[in-house]
């Protein structure tokens, strides 16, 4: 995530890396389309109230839409020593899992 949505993470509230995982999951599950959406959101993730769902979805979507405008520079990952040992299968695969995943959250 950016500074500024770090930042107003902190101000509304911190969240595990736990709470993340299960608001991605439920993201996957409660599209756009569903009815009390942010109520199942904040129910999936537990401990949120549906203004904090919500403040957390928008930073999100703020975040991916500066990754995609090429605003944030991409991390050097160090590829897993599978892959540096000349079989990038590894690493190509755990990339294509999370690229899936992250396809699968269906942010808009």
């Amino acid at each position: 995530m950016g500074v500024g949505s770090v930042v107003a993470m902190a101000s509304s509230g911190s969240w595990t890396s736990r709470q993340n995982k299960m608001f991605e999951n439920a993201l996957a599950v409660y599209d756009k389309d569903t009815p009390d959406r942010w109520h199942n959101l904040a129910r999936a993730v537990g401990g949120k109230s549906v203004e904090e769902v919500k403040r957390h979805y928008e930073m999100l979507v703020e975040d991916v839409n500066k990754i995609e405008a090429g605003e944030v520079p991409l991390p050097n990952y160090r590829k897993p020593a599978a892959a540096a040992a000349g079989n990038g299968k590894a690493y190509s695969n755990s990339m294509d899992i999370e690229e899936q995943r992250m396809k699968s959250l269906k942010l808009q």
